[in-house]
């Protein structure tokens, strides 16, 4: 464990996070161009992909970090039973959930139940499939649909805000089944379908295309959203929703529907709509 990880422990994540995402949001032009470039010069941010290349024209940090791309800028895989990656960035694990246990790192792993904080939706997936996707600053952080399906339900669990890069990843047990999260939870043409959006240290907002902002508020009890009966359909590759910093996503399929994509693996760059997975 890196000290700066260790330092996590002890650090106010939501403190952090609440004067992290003042700045975010601040449309004072020096705050917000210097944000801007420090991240683009830093990470070398691609603007050449975005529907509005010029970072002066972003009114926030925060409005930036969200920026849209531009159209063609990414296409879904051709065969129409190629299951989508839902973002750009970069595989963190993927593989069976074994008896209700999903890999984190080595020597690391946690529940379905646990990261779903529900144990009546956690069955479903018990021998699925899971894909862990990490964004980085760099990555274009909205998060569009695998596969079509009508919303049937959401549940915000509260938690702490770690880092979830690689060495937090590798060193803090349980990481993304601790920190605050929203699990989104869908019926498709083969069954449930889960997209786990899992904030992060620092700004850590998620918003929904159907909802608006569901994080913050942080902290307090569990709190779940029915949606059934409201025929809130959102297509393969339509956007779901979006971070307000960096952080991860994480995807749930039942067993037997489907097999990963040759080739992909730990640690894989990966861009939204290519094939993550294919219909059995």
């Amino acid at each position: 464990m890196s000290p700066l990880t260790a330092l996590t422990y002890a650090l106010p994540h939501r403190l952090l996070s609440s004067l992290a995402r003042r700045l975010a949001y601040s449309t004072n032009p020096a705050i917000k161009q210097q944000l801007i470039d420090a991240v683009i010069a830093k990470f070398g941010v691609d603007m050449s992909e975005a529907a509005d290349s010029d970072p002066r024209h972003y009114p926030s940090f925060n409005a930036f970090f969200t920026r849209a791309l531009r159209p063609g800028a990414r296409t879904p895989d051709a065969d129409p039973r190629a299951l989508l990656m839902p973002a750009d960035g970069r595989i963190s694990q993927l593989g069976k959930i074994e008896d209700g246990r999903i890999f984190q790192a080595k020597g690391q792993s946690f529940t379905v139940e646990e990261l779903l904080g529900d144990a009546e939706a956690a069955p479903a997936y018990r021998d699925g499939l899971f894909a862990t996707l990490y964004l980085s600053p760099r990555d274009y952080h909205r998060v569009h649909m695998p596969w079509s399906g009508t919303l049937r339900d959401t549940l915000h669990v509260p938690g702490r805000l770690f880092s979830v890069g690689p060495d937090a990843v590798a060193s803090v047990p349980r990481v993304f089944a601790r920190n605050e999260r929203l699990a989104c939870h869908f019926d498709t043409s083969f069954g449930p379908m889960c997209q786990v959006m899992v904030a992060a240290l620092l700004v850590s907002g998620v918003e929904t295309v159907w909802g608006g902002v569901e994080i913050p508020p942080y902290g307090g009890g569990i709190r779940g959203k029915d949606y059934r009966g409201r025929d809130i359909a959102i297509d393969r590759f339509a956007e779901m929703a979006r971070f307000n910093y960096g952080s991860t996503v994480i995807v749930l399929l039942p067993l037997g529907v489907a097999e990963f994509a040759p080739g992909l693996q730990a640690e894989s760059p990966v861009k939204l709509g290519q094939r993550l997975a294919t219909l059995i």
